[in-house]
């Protein structure tokens, strides 16, 4: 009985995501289909998450410092197209020489709190995905 209800619920959960696309405009889903791109990609989450650790806005150096193998330009890169989406904000300081702070936004706050149970899950899954991927490797 359990096994059928959860069942159920899934079945409903995946109609609802199909209707809900569904009554997206295409610029509509063309934005989200930008946006999940943009977060999936390899830095944009790692970033955020950094930002988020802290109490307090960070300066440049102090964000790269905390992300092993991230370029300088990479970071710059990142960083603009989080502000530019609304994930983060920059505060430039006129001073010699130049101080910028970066924090995250309330939505990308929010972000990390949604992302992290599907990080979770995928984290907890780890063995399966390697089992899944040594099984397929082997039969190729």
């Amino acid at each position: 009985m359990i096994y059928t209800n959860l069942m159920d619920t899934e079945d409903r959960i995946l109609h609802d995501a199909e209707e809900f696309c569904a009554n997206l405009t295409d610029e509509q889903d063309e934005r989200a289909r930008e946006i999940l791109s943009l977060i999936a990609d390899k830095w944009p989450l790692w970033v955020m998450q950094v930002l988020g650790a802290s109490a307090e806005p960070m300066r440049f150096s102090r964000v790269m410092d905390h992300l092993d193998g991230i370029s300088q330009k990479v970071l710059t890169h990142t960083l603009r197209r989080l502000e530019r989406e609304g994930f983060v904000t920059r505060k430039i300081y006129p001073q010699v020489p130049p101080r910028v702070d970066y924090a995250l936004t309330r939505e990308g706050r929010e972000l990390l709190v949604e992302v992290l149970p599907l990080w979770r899950w995928v984290a907890a899954r780890i063995g399966y995905f390697d089992a899944a991927r040594a099984r397929y490797d082997a039969s190729g």
